[in-house]
């Protein structure tokens, strides 16, 4: 039987046939594999990335008061705010085809393939922006094959979710540039000091070609090699119609002006408010550490910076450099609204960083102003009198209590509580405490804004309970705004990098004395700067009413006090347990004091303090207590709460059998003549 053969044509084609069936199957699978795949990652959320942005601390002013970044300073701004001279540049040497491809430059990444096979090594690198974007965020820069798929991955989402603008705009803020400059804002301020989108076509092109290799290429440390890598960057952005060739050569040629880098660390600015703004962004607001370093935050603060640097310039030109354990601590607020203005919380923050406007200290006789609040409250007035003597107090069944005078010295007479708060009498104090309760003092000053835990006993009158600066001055604030208590302010608002608002803060006003008495009780402190009084010493430094109150201790002195604008607490001492010299030492808290509310208002007049309604003024005469007549010798004028006023004249320098004739209070609702009262000599 004869077998006929199939013809070696046929079964070429019937093979061919099978083949292209096969091949147009696999293309179809491989087609729909692929778009499967697309949809796949196309509803797939990509991974979250945490992009590390600079927080920026700004004084009340917009003034840039501290960035903070640790090591990686990035300020992202659209890409709109960014020079379109740096994009074309970057593009036209990172990836000049990137508006065009889908995430890959096929071409260079089959090259960079060839060659990393026969080399058998990833040596050669083809990625796009968007590969290199899709690296920075979600991977490291291991040169795996693994990370090289996750990379591929990561691309085609970027692709498939954002548009070519906005990858550029996250490539752009992401890229690091060197010197701890990433993005290209924080690059052109690094570099030249300007908003990136301020750069010049020059300027440009030397930023473009710092990220290929950022301690390489930066001009700080080789500007000639970063001048031939600009040029490299001015050729491809001609290559490829962003510039002329002219604009090229205009560009080269262009003399570049770098940011001054200083050599030694800069001088920084309200370091101790700085921490105190650091503590309550985390404790009291709930920001953690990451985010308030790395999240892009706009913190905006209360500090007036010209209030700081004197502040600082006053407290360094004060302290004796011979003396470098002797340290200070100085806070000033606005009393309407608690806006914390200036903090100075030691001498020098190198040597220690504690900050002593926070820290507690005995406030001494500082604190009786808070005690004399209550007084006048609970049936005190201004000429409430009490002998000045050496006594002992019994108080808690059988315990005894002792005070004396500073120097032991007593009027050994009946005083009143202006002349109790002018020469800082103890032992009023003590008998004014002693007539209230321990008790009642420890709520007035609750009132007031002081939170430390204050013993309820008679020497509490004398300031042994520690506070802080910031507390007494907070209290100081309240007697200022006539008897409502602002709680101490510091940061205004905070908002995220994306410009949501995390925390905003406004002044809230608290009644926490009746206006009538803390308007009597600053006039009463005004008297302390008179001649006799215990800050007469730096009297002739101040050029505007102002109240305040000393106060020493063996280790401690201070002076706390205010005008209607301002309040300030002065406080001076050592760290440990040595004590004060109150000739030399103590009295630097008031000389600081002084020097440094004439300078924090200089440009501002003299205010008056405002008497509230309710508010009588007569004329007294000191010595009986009496109201005054044109025969007595030194009548002094006083302020009571209406009809808590003396009634009775007094007669003891009258002639026999003359009438008296009352002498007319100044008209208070006029200005000049109540700063004609002020002025006088005298009083």
């Amino acid at each position: 039987m004869e077998v006929i053969r199939e013809a070696p044509l046929i079964r070429y084609l019937r093979w061919a046939k099978k083949f292209v069936k096969f091949v147009i199957l696999s293309l179809l699978c491989a087609s729909f594999a692929i778009l499967l795949m697309i949809l796949y990652l196309r509803s797939q959320p990509l991974p979250e990335a945490f992009i590390k942005q600079t927080t920026t601390i700004y004084a009340a002013n917009g003034e840039v008061l501290d960035t903070m970044h640790r090591g990686e300073n990035r300020i992202i701004v659209p890409i709109s705010e960014i020079a379109p001279s740096l994009i074309d540049a970057t593009i036209a040497i990172e990836d000049r085809t990137f508006r065009e491809h889908y995430g890959f430059d096929w071409r260079r990444l089959v090259k960079a393939a060839y060659i990393d096979v026969i080399h058998m090594d990833l040596e050669q690198g083809a990625s796009t922006i968007t590969q290199q974007l899709a690296r920075n965020l979600y991977l490291s820069l291991d040169k795996t094959w693994d990370r090289k798929i996750k990379e591929a991955l990561l691309t085609i989402q970027l692709e498939l979710n954002y548009s070519k603008d906005a990858i550029l705009g996250m490539y752009m803020n992401q890229i690091y540039y060197g010197h701890s400059a990433y993005g290209a804002q924080a690059a052109a301020q690094t570099y030249f000091g300007k908003d990136a989108k301020d750069l010049t076509v020059a300027e440009s092109a030397m930023l473009a070609g710092i990220p290929k290799g950022p301690s390489y290429y930066s001009p700080f440390i080789d500007f000639e090699r970063a001048k031939s890598r600009q040029k490299l960057i001015l050729d491809a952005m001609v290559r490829d119609g962003a510039i002329t060739e002219k604009q090229a050569e205009q560009a080269f040629a262009e003399k570049l002006h770098l940011k001054e880098r200083k050599t030694e660390a800069a001088v920084e600015r309200a370091p101790y408010f700085r921490d105190y703004i650091a503590n309550l962004v985390k404790n009291k607001y709930g920001i953690d550490e990451e985010l308030f370093i790395h999240g892009g935050l706009k913190i905006h603060t209360t500090l007036d910076p010209v209030m700081q640097k004197k502040a600082e310039e006053i407290v360094a030109a004060n302290l004796p450099k011979d003396n470098p354990n002797l340290q200070v601590a100085l806070v000033a607020m606005d009393p309407n609204t608690g806006y914390i203005k200036a903090m100075v919380g030691g001498r020098d923050y190198k040597q220690s960083q504690y900050n002593r406007v926070l820290g507690k200290r005995q406030p001494g006789s500082s604190f009786k102003p808070v005690m004399y609040l209550a007084a006048l409250q609970n049936g005190y007035t201004p000429l409430t009198m009490m002998k000045s003597e050496p006594t002992v107090f019994t108080y808690d069944g059988n315990k005894q209590y002792i005070p004396s005078n500073f120097g032991g010295r007593y009027a050994n007479a009946m005083i009143n509580m202006r002349e109790a708060i002018k020469t800082s009498d103890n032992i009023y104090a003590v008998k004014t405490i002693d007539f209230l309760g321990p008790q009642k003092v420890v709520e007035q000053a609750q009132k007031l804004g002081i939170e430390s835990p204050l013993l309820a006993v008679p020497s509490l009158a004398l300031g042994t309970s520690p506070v802080s600066p910031l507390e007494l001055n907070t209290a100081y604030a309240a007697i200022a705004n006539k008897g409502e208590a602002v709680k101490p302010i510091a940061i205004t608002s905070i908002e995220d990098s994306q410009g949501n608002v995390l925390v905003e803060e406004k002044p809230v006003k608290t009644p926490a004395a009746d206006p009538v008495a803390a308007a009597l009780l600053t006039n009463l402190m005004q008297s302390v700067f008179d001649r006799g009084g215990t800050g007469y010493r730096v009297a002739g430094e101040l050029n505007r009413p102002v109240a305040g109150k000393t106060g020493s201790t063996d280790y401690d002195a201070w002076l706390s006090g205010f005008t209607p604008q301002l309040v300030s607490t002065v406080w001076i001492g050592y760290d440990k347990n040595q004590k004060v010299d109150d000739v030399k030492e103590g009295y630097l808290s008031k000389k600081i004091w002084a020097q440094f509310m004439e300078a924090a208002l200089k440009d501002q007049p003299p205010t008056l303090f405002d008497m509230p309604a309710g508010v009588v003024s007569v004329y007294i005469d000191p010595h009986s207590g009496k109201l005054a007549t044109e025969n007595c010798p030194d009548p002094q004028l006083f302020y009571f709460a209406s009809g808590t006023e003396p009634q009775e004249y007094c007669t003891d320098h009258l002639p026999a059998n003359q009438a008296p004739t009352p002498l007319k209070p100044p008209d208070t609702s006029s200005f000049w003549q109540r700063m004609g009262s002020w002025w006088k000599p005298g009083e």
